[in-house]
């Protein structure tokens, strides 16, 4: 049974995608072992709690330095004993020594197709303004590996979106959520359960 750490920041949608397809069987051979949260009071929280997952607030800002945060978390995480960190709209730089020894047990849901719109800076409602504002016609979202660098790692999926005519950031956000983001990170959580996919040469390759 593959054991999770949710990272999250907000209201937690991608959160209850995951724990929608636990439940319905979407997703098999995985629990959720906690969600753990970099700021207080977001309803990513009461949805933890309504389905009976320990949460923890580990906010960077409550520390005197960097390095004593990546330390908590990284306490946290090994106290957990997780196979597996989904990073689900974690608006937290991961740090070093977490990725270190996480090194391809950390997976992120990314909402454009990477390698566009990605990267520094590049991030919630920033991704959406971008994608208007250079008038792509197609958008979408992206569940990779994370790596030492801001969306490098391999990727595990992609899904495309259409960019309709009289878009806003809110509007294609939402629907990049609904159309993409909720499916993919959930069927790439299931890849990895069930021992389905594999890095080779730093791409994503399915086992046979």
């Amino acid at each position: 049974m593959l054991k999770m750490a949710v990272l999250v920041s907000g209201g937690g949608t991608n959160l209850q995608a995951i724990i929608d397809r636990i439940e319905d069987g979407g997703i098999t051979n995985a629990k959720i072992e906690v969600v753990i949260s970099s700021k207080r009071n977001v309803y990513a929280l009461e949805r933890a709690a309504l389905h009976n997952i320990k949460a923890e607030c580990i906010i960077p800002k409550e520390f005197k330095n960097r390095e004593e945060f990546s330390k908590e978390l990284l306490k946290v995480l090994d106290f957990y004993q997780v196979d597996l960190i989904v990073l689900a709209g974690y608006l937290v730089i991961i740090p070093e020594i977490v990725v270190k020894k996480y090194h391809s047990k950390i997976v992120n849901v990314h909402p454009s197709l990477i390698p566009s719109f990605c990267g520094e800076g590049y991030y919630g409602l920033k991704v959406h303004e971008a994608v208007l504002f250079r008038g792509n016609k197609v958008t979408g979202a992206t569940v990779h590996f994370v790596d030492e660098g801001t969306d490098t790692g391999p990727i595990i999926l992609q899904k495309a979106v259409e960019v309709l005519e009289n878009d806003t950031p809110e509007i294609l956000q939402e629907r990049v959520m609904k159309q993409a983001e909720w499916s993919i990170l959930p069927e790439a959580i299931n890849l990895i359960a069930n021992n389905k996919i594999a890095v080779i040469d730093n791409i994503v390759r399915e086992k046979r």
